[in-house]
């Protein structure tokens, strides 16, 4: 038996979920709604307060859905209750963020500035010039959003100057060594 899947989903206050045929999961709280089709061979049920996720019989695929089908249940009530963030900071001399209006403004050392536009429901704020929050109900579109602000200028391990995330350690390099 899966330790993840056979946990039950608590569903908070303020939340509302919406199981339909062919596990179509809507859920609706506080900041807004998450609809999602989840693998229908997939046991779901709706249980007073919690959310039950079973599987039919103990194959292979089976058991590696069970365990993703209740942590995407859990990660959308938990997004719509109080919502993902991920923290990017940009290191380097003249390296530096700026907003305006659902543009992102990157200037990172190439010859022409970077825009990039916030994807529906993502939004992307500065703090300061070098620090960027990304924040939205999606865990998956706030994660990849943030991944793709980082692929413009990854980390590098010399002088540690690029966009890498506020928990991430980077692994440093000695530099070049003297003629011996």
């Amino acid at each position: 038996m899966s330790r993840i899947g056979k946990q039950p989903v608590v569903i908070p206050g303020g939340v509302t979920v919406n199981l339909e045929e062919n596990n179509l999961l809507s859920v609706k709280g506080p900041k807004g709604e998450l609809v999602r089709r989840l693998v229908s061979e997939i046991n779901i049920s709706v249980e007073e307060n919690q959310i039950v996720v079973s599987r039919p019989s103990d194959l292979k695929r089976f058991r590696a859905l069970h365990g993703l089908t209740r942590t995407l249940i859990f990660n959308m009530v938990e997004g719509v209750t109080t919502g993902y963030s991920k923290t990017l900071e940009i290191n380097g001399v003249g390296y530096r963020a700026a907003k305006a209006g659902n543009k992102l403004n990157l200037t990172l050392g190439y010859s022409h500035p970077i825009e990039m536009i916030d994807p529906e429901g993502i939004l992307t704020t500065v703090e300061g010039t070098n620090k960027i929050i990304v924040s939205g109900i999606d865990k998956e579109k706030v994660g990849q959003y943030a991944a793709t602000i980082r692929t413009k200028r990854p980390p590098e391990p010399y002088k540690g100057k690029g966009i890498k995330y506020s928990d991430e350690k980077i692994r440093r390099k000695a530099g070049k060594s003297g003629k011996k």
